[in-house]
């Protein structure tokens, strides 16, 4: 079976204004990228086109007045033909709607493509991003959030515990608030600390059922790339060890690679390759190869095409295209 690509065209219309970092260019600079490699994945890799997520389907997570916030918001900007801001950082265009409704259905989508085994894992490239949105409230970029929408979706169909590995150099903290307290869902997070958004203690291990199914990976910047990437293979460890899950998904965000605007990690192509790679294996030894991995940030187009091209291959089982490990 073929690693599937979800995406959306109505991705392209959240509009964020001149030189806001999360911009249409990140999703059309990423997919380009995969179509012209598409030829040398000797047929291991096909692109699918998402869908938008109905309402009863967001509301799997958010709430309904959370719901209407950004219609609303978005009606405001399409009447006023500008971007409204919901916070400094996190903007509403008149497409944003659209927008947002097609991130989430689409990695609904891929959900479920791969619970229905019509494909062997996915990988969404959607935005707006997700992992900030918690259930009541757009931040960081992030309108709804898609990861926990498509657990949600992954619930209802079966598939009743979900690990999630946030590799997205910010914490998730809309992710982490949204199953802090259930104990279906392991949240696992590295991140940069001190950083955007101030969350993501260690000390954070979930509460109440969902005691002990939160981890959090706190690390400062500018450390060896080989520093990231073992605390995170040690972490996924651990979170197995307490935890087997049904599915597993990845908020995949790639501005923890090196030279990114917004981050200070040093993550190569080869080591999001290896990450991705080991979660491959931990999917297909210990549930049936369920695997989807959703786009976060990564702001560096060079940097994004680099690494989501090498996630990409790392999911499809193709061999690492420039390895640099010892």
């Amino acid at each position: 079976m073929p690693t599937a690509v979800f995406s959306h065209p109505d991705c392209a219309g959240h509009l964020t204004g001149p030189g806001h970092p999360e911009r249409p260019e990140r999703t059309s600079a990423l997919l380009s990228a995969i179509e012209s490699a598409l030829p040398a994945m000797c047929g291991r890799v096909k692109e699918f086109e998402g869908r938008h997520a109905t309402e009863e389907e967001l509301a799997l997570v958010h709430p309904e007045a959370h719901i209407e916030r950004i219609r609303s918001k978005a009606v405001r900007a399409a009447e006023s033909n500008s971007i409204v801001f919901i916070d400094p950082d996190t903007a509403v265009a008149p497409g944003s709607w659209d927008a947002a409704r097609a991130a989430a259905g689409t990695v609904l989508a891929a959900v479920d493509a791969v619970a229905s085994d019509s494909v062997a894992n996915a990988f969404c490239v959607v935005r707006p991003p997700g992992h900030h949105a918690t259930a009541d409230r757009a931040m960081g970029f992030c309108l709804f959030n898609n990861v926990a929408l498509a657990v949600r979706h992954a619930q209802r169909k079966g598939l009743d515990r979900a690990l999630i590995v946030d590799w997205d150099v910010h914490h998730g903290n809309g992710t982490e608030a949204i199953f802090y307290e259930d104990p279906s869902v392991f949240y696992l997070s590295l991140h940069q600390a001190p950083h955007y958004p101030g969350t993501g203690s260690r000390q954070h291990r979930g509460h109440g059922a969902g005691t002990g199914t939160n981890l959090n990976l706190p690390l400062p910047p500018g450390l060896p790339a080989g520093r990231y990437v073992g605390e995170l293979l040690t972490g996924i460890d651990a979170a197995l060890s307490a935890f087997r899950p049904d599915i597993i998904f990845i908020s995949a965000g790639f501005d923890a690679a090196y030279g990114d605007p917004l981050s200070g990690f040093t993550l190569t192509p080869d080591d999001f390759y290896r990450l991705t790679e080991y979660l491959k294996g931990v999917a297909e030894g210990g549930c049936d190869g369920h695997l989807v991995s959703t786009l976060e940030g990564g702001y560096n187009l060079e940097g994004l095409r680099d690494c989501g091209l090498a996630h990409l291959r790392g999911l499809a089982g193709l061999p690492d295209l420039e390895p640099t490990r010892g």
